[in-house]
């Protein structure tokens, strides 16, 4: 064996030493999390915190690092964080803490653990390549501000990705920031009421309205990404692709194999259906979407309920099967299997 094959066996080795101690670590981490878990509790959080003075923000957000890493829900902590410190102090502890712990989650899926990472992390790896790639930065916005993936296997998936790890520190920190500020707030509110500070009711109502505005962001992002229309003659092109976007069908069964017929491989789910089927297409909501119909006024309605439900890539076919069918288009009339 040569000196350079030594070498690389050397460091092969001791990459995978490393990665076997990371993740002994991750799981050490969250066996005490499981069995300390009375102990995590706000309340017990809380007094051990103010307990240790002026070192309190520091030692909360090691906390929060170490929960991101290992995969505790921040709710708690988040809530916590208004209870101990307020909205202001209490939003900084709290988004700083939330996003070094995701740096450092990105780090170890990058450079130590991506086997791992990429294994634990299924299908939605692709997508968020895919993702990562067509919009750069304004992606991890957009996944920061609509929950659409756990947030602790976000951190470590995005690591596999190319994006630039300062895009990724800054994106994740000011998008993060409207619902760390208003889950910071509710705790901070909730503190007044259980001390029964002054304002309390209008503090109450203004963590209440604040929650209703975050709740509100993830329709109004998608909204705002809704793709534009499409004709039939890119749409045809798009199909002749490799990776060919999903072709959903919104008239009813009837008009999906009537006169009109269909496009083949298209996937037929009926408007009035949609809300309720939304999980049947719930691995596209990163992909491209086609919305058709009989013209196109079915399939403007279906895409705002996709928006609503965070795909981010809807475009409706204008003119529907009417401008299909008079571009000599192919389509079928055979009941789909």
């Amino acid at each position: 064996m040569t000196t350079r094959s030594i070498a690389v066996s050397g460091v092969m080795m001791n990459k995978r030493i490393t990665q076997v101690l990371l993740l002994l670590l991750i799981a050490a981490g969250i066996a005490l999390a499981v069995v300390y878990r009375e102990q995590l509790s706000g309340d017990a959080l809380q007094e051990w915190v103010i307990s240790l003075g002026s070192a309190g923000p520091v030692v909360f957000m090691l906390i929060y690092i170490v929960s991101t890493l290992v995969f505790l829900p921040g709710s708690v902590l988040t809530l916590a964080g208004g209870a101990l410190f307020g909205p202001v102090w209490g939003t900084f502890y709290n988004l700083t803490g939330a996003t070094i712990g995701a740096t450092l989650a990105f780090i170890i899926a990058r450079y130590i653990a991506s086997e791992w990472v990429e294994k634990n992390s299924g299908k939605r790896v692709a997508k968020l390549k895919e993702g990562v790639e067509a919009e750069g930065w304004r992606f991890v916005a957009f996944v920061r501000l609509v929950p659409l993936f756990p947030f602790n296997l976000l951190n470590y998936a995005l690591g596999l990705t190319r994006i630039r790890l300062l895009d990724y520190i800054l994106a994740t920190y000011l998008f993060m920031l409207p619902g760390a500020f208003a889950y910071t707030y509710l705790g901070y509110a909730g503190r007044e009421a259980i001390s029964g500070g002054e304002s309390f009711i209008q503090k109450g109502l203004l963590a209440l309205a604040l929650l209703a505005v975050v709740a509100f962001i993830p329709r109004l992002v998608g909204r705002l990404r809704q793709g534009p229309m499409i004709d039939v003659s890119e749409l045809a092109k798009q199909l002749k692709e490799n990776d060919p976007p999903l072709i959903l069908d919104v008239r009813t069964v009837e008009d999906y194999v009537g006169k009109q017929g269909y496009i083949i491989g298209s996937f037929n789910i009926p408007l009035e259906e949609l809300k309720q089927r939304i999980a049947e297409i719930s691995d596209h909501n990163d992909s491209p979407v086609a919305i058709v119909c009989r013209t196109d006024k079915r399939s403007v309605k279906a895409a705002r309920i996709l928006a609503r439900n965070g795909f981010s890539n809807v475009h409706v076919v204008r003119n529907g099967m009417t401008a299909w069918n008079s571009a000599g288009e192919p389509v079928s009339h055979e009941p789909p299997v």
